[in-house]
């Protein structure tokens, strides 16, 4: 085999996809290929109407939980009053802006004119730094008239992120206080249902009252929005099993519709890399496995060396007494103290490795009770692990090797 050969089959992909962009995070696909959302979709699309024949928008607040749809409903269906008012002869323009990247109102109103800026075209300058948030969105309302734009409704995704109203608060009052003649209006998207309570009642005066609730989505659900993604994958890749599998394991996990395709998605790189001709039920199994251990990588990540000591302490413990629900603090801290002693560490007292377990219980790695032990022994605290021990052994290992 030639160098050059050599060189093409390390791009070689395997033939298990056909179009992965269909499985990637943050891809939206067209209207028609949203599942079991359909009356969300028409309660954004009420809200919308108006924009697509002129009239103005109406501002909407959107609840649930991470991977029920929220995002990709309000983009699939912006994009479609977009296409909609275009027939109609109307400028309606939508820009989408994730608070959790944009977290002050500074970086927001920027995102906010690029993304419009983008959308239209439009040459204009938007400095990266060294203007404030109100600069930015008088950029903004200067598009909006340039281009003659008849409605703009913001988007703002993880909206309980940004660490103040004011952007809600000037997008909210952007006409009556004559800033802009185009219709403004926003869809506020957020994991917490008390968000609104936040808003102080000069904001909450100026909001309709539209709110949506989106719920987990169900098996049923779950395996009809996966169904609908198969043609990420080439012909008869996919075993007959692995699409109900996932959306079993999904919808008695989380419901969360973005972990399903992201782990079908994960079981097809394994598929690939391992050069095999079809996915199967055992790349799902290992794929739901990586994705546990990729989660609390990044949950230990920035702790101590102390910590990831207790919690291997305690997955050592549960992996060798399956029969035991739960463990002592004196038992987890005898192991702990050996651990960081053959580590070449000096052990935390026993009332410290008790702070720092309760810790863990706070963040969900753990679970810890209080156990009544008899006269003779009182009142203790038991520890358990909320996840499989081989997993968090693994996931603390790669955090050290990484």
């Amino acid at each position: 085999m030639s160098n050059s050969d050599q060189k093409d089959d390390i791009f070689q992909t395997g033939g298990i996809f056909a179009n992965r962009e269909l499985l990637r995070v943050g891809h939206v696909p067209p209207l028609e290929r949203v599942i079991g959302r359909d009356q969300e979709v028409n309660a954004v699309g009420q809200a919308l109407g108006p924009a697509t024949v002129g009239g103005p928008p109406e501002t909407t607040i959107i609840y649930g939980k991470t991977g029920t749809g929220k995002s990709l409903v309000a983009r699939c269906v912006s994009r479609e009053a977009h296409k909609k008012a275009d027939s109609n002869s109307v400028s309606f323009q939508h820009a989408y802006v994730d608070c959790s990247d944009y977290q002050t109102e500074t970086k927001a109103s920027r995102e906010m004119a690029r993304q419009l800026a983008t959308n239209l075209d439009a040459e204009t300058d938007i400095p990266r730094v060294g203007i404030a948030a109100a600069d930015y969105r008088d950029i903004t309302w200067d598009l909006l008239a340039d281009f003659a734009v008849d409605s703009l409704v913001v988007i703002l995704d993880e909206i309980d992120k940004l660490d103040d109203n004011n952007l809600l608060r000037s997008l909210s009052r952007a006409c009556e206080s004559g800033k802009v003649q185009a219709h403004v209006s926003a869809i506020c998207i957020s994991n917490k249902i008390e968000y609104r309570e936040r808003l102080n009642e000069r904001i909450d005066s100026s909001l309709q009252d539209n709110e949506l609730v989106f719920d987990p989505y169900d098996a049923k659900q779950l395996r009809a929005i996966l169904d609908n993604r198969t043609d990420a994958f080439e012909d008869g890749v996919l075993d007959s099993d692995v699409i109900p599998k996932v959306a079993a394991l999904s919808a008695k996990e989380h419901g969360d519709a973005r972990k399903a395709i992201d782990t079908l998605y994960e079981a097809g790189r394994l598929a690939e890399k391992e050069g095999s001709d079809i996915v199967s039920i055992d790349h799902v199994d290992d794929a739901v496995t990586r994705a546990e251990v990729n989660r609390f990588q990044k949950l230990v990540s920035g702790t101590t060396p102390h910590v990831k000591y207790i919690l291997r302490s305690l997955a050592l413990l549960t992996a060798e007494y399956p029969e035991q629900d739960a463990f002592r603090t004196h038992r987890i801290y005898k192991f702990y103290e050996t651990l960081a002693e053959r580590e070449g560490s000096d052990p935390l007292s026993e009332d410290r490795v008790y702070r720092l377990l309760k810790e863990q219980s706070f963040l969900g790695v753990t679970e810890s009770n209080h156990t009544g032990g008899g006269q003779s022994e009182g009142s203790y605290l038991k520890h358990r692990l909320l996840r499989d021990p081989e997993i968090i052994v693994e996931a603390l290992d790669a955090s050290v090797t990484n």
